[in-house]
């Protein structure tokens, strides 16, 4: 069987060089991740064969993996038969993020994950990258699952740019002051929510907004009841008003209103 990709995790030396030699050449490519290194891993938002293989290289590779929530993230890795030491990271504790800093520094290989998703993005995450970088420690970020992308991608609105809000604040005064100034930017608008509020802000939308503003809202991507609903902010929180219980997490696009003509910006060929 021909080797196609190693992870070398000793430190550099005679060995290592040998080992090059035999191998490098006739087998290609060869993937080195060094010591004392933060990587952001994506883990999937609902399929776990969504992860990507070098994720898995990554979390195999790592002397620990740093968690959102240590039970979550130990049924992603006993699927993949992945067996490491795990430690809760929580971004509004500041000790936690000192001992996860104090791991990096002591030489270890770190993987930082979430429940699901890319970290950071409407994730904790980016207090220890912060921290990681300023002590001068690398930080690599792995290209992977990401809610927003998923269903930006599926909407089937036109243009590229977009605003991207997550979750906004619980209180409907600043709520809807940071989505009115968003929409005024004439992109869509793309807001995370629980399936506790999601009336509660498709009303809200609707309020601020315009009844006629069109959303197109995605619920449980990628799992076994994907769901999509189009149709104007007043319709689509009437239609899951209507239900007696509503599950899963949802993706709200605000899309801007249709015109007769949708001017496209021509592409830059010497971009």
């Amino acid at each position: 069987m021909k080797l196609q990709q190693l992870i070398i995790l000793q430190k550099k030396g005679p060995a290592v060089v040998k080992f090059f030699r035999k191998f490098a050449l006739p087998h290609g490519p060869i993937i080195l991740y060094t010591l004392t290194m933060l990587y952001i891993v994506p883990t999937p938002i609902g399929n776990l064969q969504d992860i990507t293989l070098r994720a898995l290289d990554v979390l195999k590779a790592a002397d620990a993996v740093l968690c959102e929530d240590t039970r979550r993230t130990q049924i992603l890795l006993t699927h993949f038969a992945v067996s490491k030491p795990t430690y809760r990271y929580n971004e509004n504790d500041e000790r936690s993020i000192q001992r996860c800093l104090e791991l990096l520094q002591s030489g270890k290989t770190c993987a930082l994950v979430s429940d699901c998703g890319t970290p950071c993005i409407s994730d904790p995450g980016w207090k220890l990258v912060r921290a990681a970088v300023a002590a001068g420690i690398n930080v690599s970020s792995l290209p992977g699952p990401s809610a927003v992308a998923c269903a930006l991608a599926g909407a089937g609105i036109t243009g590229g740019a977009f605003t991207f809000l997550g979750f906004l604040p619980r209180k409907p005064g600043k709520a809807a002051k940071l989505m009115a100034g968003a929409y005024g930017l004439n992109l869509p608008v793309v807001l995370y929510e629980s399936p506790y509020r999601v009336v509660k802000m498709l009303t809200l939308i609707a309020k601020t907004l315009g009844e006629n503003t069109p959303v197109i809202v995605a619920r449980e991507l990628s799992k076994v009841y994907e769901e999509w609903v189009r149709g104007t902010a007043q319709q689509v929180a009437e239609q899951f008003a209507k239900k007696t219980k509503v599950q899963g997490e949802f993706v709200i696009i605000i899309d801007r209103p249709c015109t007769e003509t949708e001017e496209q910006d021509e592409p830059d060929p010497n971009f």
